[in-house]
């Protein structure tokens, strides 16, 4: 199997056609239909099946194609390398939105600035997003807050940020220093969207807890959770990193619960830690640590 075989497999998977594959690549469905079947008798394996002039990918098609992009995104990284190595490098970083917004950008700029020949791309989305990028190989390296569920990919816990409640200022909340969890129950709230490591984290502790919340407002950034509560449309818990110099909402002390989540380096488990990753792994555990 070459390279090439991978690619075609790739297009076929990702567009469902072995004609549209063909238009992608640039070549022949014969050729397409050619190097499927030569994988296929090469193994010994299905990888698609063929119902009704229709093709449907097997389960072993779909395991095939995860080690496919991947050798793919490898193939294509050691490319970018060489064809560059003598002048510049690019790394791909993905962050989630509160990691992304608060902490990321001077860790990335020292970077960038002790090591000129390393230029660093960052993607900024939902934690489950970024890590189905980590997954496809499109992202090197993230950053993310939440729990990993992908088994192929490695995390390590890098900073413990701490959560808060906050409210308006009109809020029946805003008379008061601290609350007990179960007061929370039945009140309007402002939430992220699905996916986000924040709103994830809020959904562990009320289905644990057992306790009811209106979700009055979906947003997809911190900076309109805090407009819309200050609004007083609700109250909502961020990130405490974000709220340093916010002075429109109050921030409520839960008693009986400590708000505390990790931060985390995630990358595939087969990918190949150049020694330019290796350098802001390391770059960026440092000053998480030194923050925290």
């Amino acid at each position: 199997m070459t390279i090439r075989d991978m690619e075609i497999f790739i297009a076929v998977a990702e567009t469902g056609q072995m004609g549209a594959a063909a238009k992608e690549l640039y070549i022949s469905q014969p050729t397409v239909s050619h190097a499927i079947t030569q994988i296929e008798e090469e193994y010994h394996v299905k990888l698609f099946e063929r119902l009704s002039k229709k093709l449907y990918i097997t389960e072993t098609g779909l395991e095939f194609l995860g080690y496919a992009r991947h050798i793919m995104s490898t193939f294509r990284e050691m490319e970018q390398y060489l064809h560059h190595a003598s002048y510049q490098q690019n790394i791909q970083v993905g962050a989630s939105l509160t990691v992304g917004s608060f902490f990321l950008s001077n860790i990335i700029t020292r970077f960038e600035r002790e090591n000129p020949n390393i230029n660093i791309r960052v993607y900024i989305d939902n934690s489950t997003n970024i890590a189905e990028k980590i997954c496809q190989g499109t992202l090197d390296i993230a950053v993310i807050e939440g729990t990993v569920k992908h088994r192929d990919i490695i995390s390590k816990d890098v900073h413990e940020d701490e959560m808060v409640l906050i409210c308006g200022k009109n809020h029946p909340f805003a008379s008061r220093d601290s609350i007990q969890l179960s007061e929370i129950a039945g009140k309007d709230f402002v939430l992220r969207e699905e996916g986000s490591g924040t709103r994830e984290f809020l959904t562990d502790i009320i289905e644990e807890r057992g306790i009811p919340i209106v979700p009055k407002w979906i947003c997809h950034s911190s900076d309109s959770i805090i407009n819309i509560v200050a609004a007083g449309q609700g109250v909502s818990i961020l990130s405490k990193s974000l709220l340093t110099h916010q002075n429109d909402v109050k921030q409520i002390a839960i008693e009986d619960l400590t708000l505390m989540r990790s931060f985390k380096i995630i990358y595939h488990k087969d990918k190949f830690l150049s020694s330019a990753l290796q350098k802001l792994i390391a770059d960026i555990e440092e000053n998480f640590h030194c923050h925290g």
